[in-house]
């Protein structure tokens, strides 16, 4: 018997046709575990306990895809995302395929596919007082006071430049089609190994994106900000920086996996989500 773990974003609304399908599938030798506890499930639908899983089942767009990262890390189980969201870029089907997505996952007619991540830490004084993971990016931007901020960039501790801006995005190449791209960044495809550098708004028209190697150590220092900037992971305000931190990226010795059923090139669904190349 299958055993999936389910994650649905709480803001969807169509909760009773999701339920309905999985209630249907319940009877055909899958078990059904909930994830997050922001909704109320149907009995069918048991908490989590020491099942081993063989695949979260994440309901949503991206942003909840996000959300469902730590667990997937801890439970050390793939990710399938069905899209409820916008762009759904990280999502692999829609609810439309569910039954098709079951079928797969059933007869096992799929790959794994890993994607690197970012460990963001923030240096205080020469102490760590921050530590977190990040699967799109890490984004250093100004407080609420409308100024530009100073930041000195480092690569491996050797200086690279330093520039008055609106923040800096250190992105994965999975990020690298999200914030990162919105800001002038290029696109990378989604299984390289590499750490792109995107300035956000910089006051000197020179200061352009860059890709580094994934073994390298970036460091942003932050300098004389007169209000604290914040460190965002993910689309989340993680933490507010002082004047003189440091914010160390570096390649995570850990990988997210996601579940690929299909033959869509990555190149596939730029061209369908993003409309790349159409005039």
């Amino acid at each position: 018997m299958k055993a999936i773990g389910i994650f649905v974003n709480p803001l969807i609304n169509k909760f009773n046709e999701i339920f309905e399908m999985l209630q249907k599938l319940n009877t055909q030798g899958i078990s059904f575990y909930f994830l997050n506890e922001e909704i109320n499930y149907p009995d069918f639908i048991k908490k989590h306990s020491n099942e081993k899983l063989s695949v979260i089942l994440v309901f949503g767009g991206d942003g909840t895809i996000l959300r469902a990262v730590p667990i997937s890390l801890k439970l050390n189980v793939p990710i399938l995302g069905i899209n409820f969201g916008r762009l759904g870029f990280l999502t692999e089907s829609n609810f439309k395929d569910l039954n098709t997505v079951f079928s797969d996952i059933l007869n096992e007619r799929y790959k794994i596919q890993k994607r690197m991540l970012l460990v963001v830490s923030v240096n205080r004084k020469k102490e760590t007082v921050f530590k977190e993971l990040g699967l799109n990016d890490a984004v250093v931007i100004r407080g609420n006071v409308p100024k530009l901020i100073n930041i000195k960039f480092k690569n491996n501790k050797r200086f690279v430049l330093e520039t008055r801006c609106d923040g800096v995005i250190a992105s994965t190449p999975t990020g690298s089609t999200a914030y990162s791209l919105s800001a002038g960044g290029p696109i990378l495809t989604p299984t390289m190994e590499a750490i792109v550098f995107t300035p956000i708004n910089p006051h000197i028209l020179s200061v352009r994106p860059m890709v580094f190697k994934s073994s390298d150590k970036l460091h942003f220092i932050v300098e004389g900000s007169e209000d604290r900037p914040i460190l965002q992971i993910d689309g989340k305000n993680n933490f507010e920086l002082e004047s003189n931190d440091e914010v160390l990226i570096t390649a995570s010795k850990h990988k997210v996996s996601f579940i690929k059923l299909t033959n869509k090139t990555f190149y596939q669904i730029l061209r369908r989500k993003m409309h790349m190349g159409k005039i």
